[in-house]
């Protein structure tokens, strides 16, 4: 694998493919972003219904968050699966058999009558759903480079992202309805549907001469190349690191929420919701304006100060000043700000590094260290199997810390050249 061949450092940055969205066309766009958006959607969705499923179950909230854990270490799994099979088998057939097992595993999750049960359902859901999350990025760097990868990743995002903003609203209604198995039956739908769509609208990008040969040993070693680039590493890393801080809010802030601060599953909607649209318009904003008058490196400084800063302010009013609500609120609100800053620019960055035969697996230890490191912190959380907002701000503070550590000692951000 040759070394970087681009630097997203700004607006001026060289760009070797098209810089508007013409590569995909606006439908491919909208399908993509949906396929994307399956992943939060499925996380997401069912997050109001975790207090009743515990009980319903007959569990308590630790082992009930087994299930978003083992969701998110398939999906670790399925983007080193999918990742690696698209740069060999091209980006089509290994989607749409992706959405065909997804639709399978959600089958068996509304199903289920045990958590271990469920557990399974889950793991097997996050694989398969991965397809869509690692081809979706691999796709955007079959067609494009430099600033126009952060502009085709703010595209999908502006989808994706209306899904962990309504998710737990629609989850919410849905429990007025039905139970907590309603809103796995919602998600096979979905996935049925995203299946019929992506079979349709979406061609292949990575033609035949584009892909490599020579089986699971050619995918090591272009592996192996991957994780020896210090830099790439350090944006893996980082990336990771950041999508912990925003995991440990996503999976424990349903039960801190609802159990400490004593909110109703509508209103935990709408502030997640509410949170949720700070990643979006904070996406949007970095790749239709930002990407285009400051560096990447710049950007991704940036995000990570005021993420680690908005953590720490979190752990004071939660656990030194104990504001309640009121002090829970505005800090998490501007740390999932900043995510919308760090995670779409570590990822283009880290991209824009390796050529298209290898954007597979790049994005697919993207995911992979990303949704791994969701996994890790999850049960974290709620350590001591009790919901504190004092433990979910300690685990968010150290994930910042990392993330920014991690930039600092393997990417270098002072160099004018990395």
């Amino acid at each position: 694998m040759p070394g970087p061949t681009a630097d997203t450092t700004g607006a001026q940055s060289t760009l070797s493919r098209p810089s508007d969205l013409t590569g995909i066309g606006r439908t491919g766009v909208v399908v993509l972003g949906g396929l994307v958006a399956l992943g939060p959607l499925t996380t997401d969705l069912y997050l109001p219904a975790l207090p009743a499923l515990t009980a319903d179950l007959h569990t308590n909230p630790a082992a009930t968050q087994l299930t978003l854990t083992f969701s998110l270490l398939g999906v670790a799994a399925g983007q080193l699966l999918f990742g690696p099979l698209s740069d060999r088998l091209g980006r089509r057939r290994p989607l749409l058999a992706g959405l065909l097992v997804y639709s399978a595993a959600t089958l068996l999750c509304l199903l289920a009558t045990t958590l271990p049960l469920l557990v399974a359902g889950r793991f097997l859901q996050g694989m398969a759903g991965a397809a869509g999350l690692v081809i979706g990025r691999a796709i955007a760097r079959d067609r494009y480079d430099g600033v126009a990868v952060v502009r085709f990743l703010a595209s999908i995002g502006l989808i994706s992202g209306l899904a962990p903003m309504f998710a737990p609203m629609l989850g919410a209604q849905l429990l007025r309805v039905t139970t907590w198995r309603g809103t796995f039956a919602a998600l096979g739908v979905l996935g049925l549907l995203l299946t019929v769509f992506a079979f349709v609208s979406l061609r292949e990008t990575l033609p035949p001469e584009g892909r490599h040969g020579g089986g699971l040993a050619a995918t090591l070693r272009t592996i192996s190349r991957l994780l020896r680039d210090v830099r790439f590493l350090g944006l893996v890393l980082t990336s990771s690191f950041a999508f912990g801080a925003l995991f440990a809010y996503i999976s424990g802030s349903s039960f801190v929420l609802q159990q400490v601060y004593g909110v109703s599953p509508q209103t935990y909607s709408l502030l997640f919701g509410l949170n949720s649209f700070a990643i979006v318009g904070v996406t949007q904003l970095n790749g239709r304006l930002l990407a285009h008058r400051f560096s990447a490196r710049a950007l991704m400084t940036a995000g990570l100060v005021v993420g680690a800063v908005a953590a720490v302010v979190l752990l004071l009013l939660t656990g030194v000043w104990d504001l309640g609500l009121a002090g829970f609120c505005p800090p998490v609100f501007v740390m999932m700000a900043s995510m919308g800053v760090v995670l779409p620019n570590s990822a283009a960055q880290a991209l824009t590094m390796v050529e298209p035969a290898a954007a597979g697996s790049a994005s697919a230890l993207l995911g992979v260290g990303t949704f791994l490191c969701g996994a890790l912190v999850a049960p974290l959380s709620s350590a001591g199997g009790e919901p504190s907002a004092l433990v979910l701000g300690a685990v968010v503070l150290e994930c910042s810390a990392l993330a920014g550590t991690a930039y600092l000692v393997l990417c270098r951000p002072w160099r004018v050249a990395a």
